[in-house]
């Protein structure tokens, strides 16, 4: 009996088959819009958190 052959390449991840769809689909300026876009998406939610947090400390400091 035979062993069963080995994979040799690894099985993509879902973000990368996106990504993959993603530059069939989108020139290279498209891409990178989007991408800046999504990054400053993140930096915002960031920063909102950050926000929540300073008024929290701001709030227990003041009732002290």
């Amino acid at each position: 009996m035979q062993a069963a052959p080995v994979r040799a390449t690894a099985i993509p991840s879902f973000t990368d088959a996106l990504r993959a769809v993603e530059s069939l689909l989108m020139s290279s300026g498209q891409r990178t819009a989007r991408r800046n876009a999504w990054t400053s998406v993140l930096e915002d939610r960031r920063r909102a958190k950050d926000r929540v947090e300073a008024q929290r400390v701001v709030e227990s400091v003041t009732r002290s």
